[in-house]
C-alpha cells in the first residue's frame, strides 16, 4: 500500500500542498480536523489511518523511542528541524519517500530527514 503522509500542527500546510500537488497522498492536522490535540493523540490519529507522521517537533522522537520499547504499532514518523531544510527540499524529499517506499517499509520507523 501507498505511503499516506500526515503533518502536525508544527508543519506549514503549504508542504502539505505541495505533496498532493506531487500526488501523493498527504493531508494535515487542519485538514483534518485536529488542532488543539495533543501529541500522542496526533499520532494515535496516524496510526488509525495508517499514516506516516511529518513533524517538526521533537516530541515525536520521544514517542517513537517509547512505542519501541513497548512494542506497539505505529506508521512511522519523520523528523526534520524546522531550520533544517527549506520547505520546498522537505517537499522534494517525502515526494521520494512516497514514490519509493510503501506504507509496510515505515512501519516502527524513526526518520530523520
Amino acid at each position: 500500500m501507498a505511503l499516506k503522509i500526515y503533518t502536525n500542527e508544527s508543519v506549514p500546510v503549504a508542504v502539505v500542498a505541495g505533496l498532493q500537488r506531487r500526488g501523493v497522498n498527504a493531508t494535515s492536522a487542519r485538514d483534518s480536523g485536529n488542532l488543539g490535540l495533543t501529541d500522542q493523540q496526533q499520532l494515535n490519529y496516524a496510526i488509525h489511518n495508517q499514516m506516516v507522521v511529518f513533524t517538526h517537533d521533537t516530541d515525536f522522537i520521544r514517542l517513537a523511542q517509547e512505542y519501541q520499547t513497548q512494542a506497539k504499532l505505529h506508521w512511522g514518523i519523520i523528523y526534520v528541524h524546522q531550520d533544517k531544510l527549506s520547505m520546498g527540499e522537505c517537499i522534494r524529499r517525502l515526494k521520494e519517500f512516497a514514490d519509493v517506499f510503501s506504507r509496510d517499509d515505515f512501519q516502527n520507523h524513526l526518520e530523520f530527514l
